[in-house]
C-alpha cells in the first residue's frame, strides 16, 4: 500500500474499498498531499482484480469543501497558460476515480462543495447523509466551474437543473439534492456509513464481470441511440452467459440461496 497523507484506503469488508479524505481542519479541501495520495491509491485499486466496489466519503463533519482557495489564489500575477497546466493537472488527478471498472459511491457525509461535488458527480452513485449540503458556487467566487462540473452536472440532473445550480451557485440541502436527482438516497446520520457499507457489500456481492460491463454500458450518459445500445448488449449479454457465474447465479436462484460468484 502507498504511503498516503491527508487520505486513509481501507478495506472493511470483501471486495470493497473505502477512500477516505483525511484533512478534516480544513473540510477535506484538496491539499497537494492529498492529491497525490489520492493519485497513487486509485493507480493501486485499478491493480486490484479482487476489488469489487469503492466507497468516498470524508473525516469529519464535511464530505470536501473543494480545491484549496489559498492554492488557488495564490499566483495572482501568473499566466494563464501557466494557470491552465496547473488545473488540468489537478482535473485529471481528481478525476482519475473515472477509470476504475468496478462501481463507485460517493458517501456525502458533509458539505460536498464546488470540486468536492464534482468528486461526488465522477463517481457512479451518490448517498446523502441528513444535513449533508451539496453546490457548485464557483461563480460566487469569481470563478468558472472546473473539474468537468459543467459536464458532469447536466449528466446527473439534466440541462435546467445543472444551469439552476451552476448559474445562481447555491448550494442546496440533501433533501432538495433527492429530489433533484443529484443523490439517490437520504440517510440518517447515526446508520449512514453502515448503510452505505451495507449496500457496496451488496454490490461487492453481485458477479464481477457483469458488474463491470453495465458500469461501462452507463458511462458517459450510456449509449449513444437505441441501435448503440442493442449491439453492445448483444455482444455483453452473451459475454456473461458464457462465465461459470451465470450459471451458478441460476443455481443459487433455484436453490433459493445466496450466490458465490468469482468472476470466473
Amino acid at each position: 500500500m502507498p504511503e498516503l497523507t491527508h487520505l486513509r484506503l481501507e478495506r472493511p469488508r470483501d471486495g470493497v474499498a473505502v477512500l477516505t479524505l483525511d484533512n478534516p481542519d480544513q473540510r477535506n479541501a484538496m491539499s497537494d498531499q492529498m492529491t497525490d495520495s489520492w493519485v497513487a491509491a486509485v493507480d493501486e485499486l485499478a491493480a486490484d482484480r479482487s476489488l469489487r466496489v469503492v466507497v468516498v466519503t470524508g473525516e469529519g463533519s464535511a464530505f470536501c469543501s473543494g480545491g484549496n482557495t489559498s492554492w488557488i489564489a495564490s499566483e495572482p500575477d501568473a499566466t494563464v497558460d501557466h494557470l491552465r497546466t496547473r488545473m488540468m493537472a489537478f482535473y485529471r488527478a481528481w478525476l482519475s476515480i473515472r477509470k476504475l471498472e468496478v462501481p463507485t459511491i460517493a458517501a456525502v457525509n458533509g458539505p460536498a462543495i464546488g470540486a468536492g461535488l464534482c468528486l461526488a458527480l465522477a463517481c457512479d452513485l451518490r448517498y446523502a447523509a441528513a444535513g449533508a449540503r451539496l453546490g457548485a458556487p464557483f461563480v460566487k467566487l469569481g470563478m468558472h466551474a472546473g473539474m468537468a462540473g459543467t459536464w458532469l452536472l447536466p449528466n446527473v440532473v439534466g440541462e435546467a437543473h445543472a444551469r439552476d445550480l451552476l448559474l445562481t451557485g447555491r448550494v442546496v440541502d440533501a433533501e432538495e439534492a433527492l429530489r433533484l436527482g443529484l443523490v439517490s438516497r437520504v440517510i440518517e446520520p447515526a446508520s449512514f456509513h453502515e448503510e452505505v457499507l451495507a449496500t457496496a457489500e451488496g454490490i461487492a456481492a453481485t458477479a464481477p464481470i457483469a458488474s463491470r460491463l453495465t458500469k461501462i454500458a452507463l458511462a458517459d450518459g450510456g449509449h449513444a441511440d437505441f441501435e448503440s445500445c442493442l449491439q453492445w448488449e448483444a455482444m455483453a449479454q452473451p459475454v456473461t452467459l458464457a462465465t461459470a457465474d451465470l450459471q451458478e447465479g441460476i443455481r443459487a436462484a433455484r436453490e433459493k440461496r445466496a450466490p458465490a460468484f468469482t468472476g470466473r
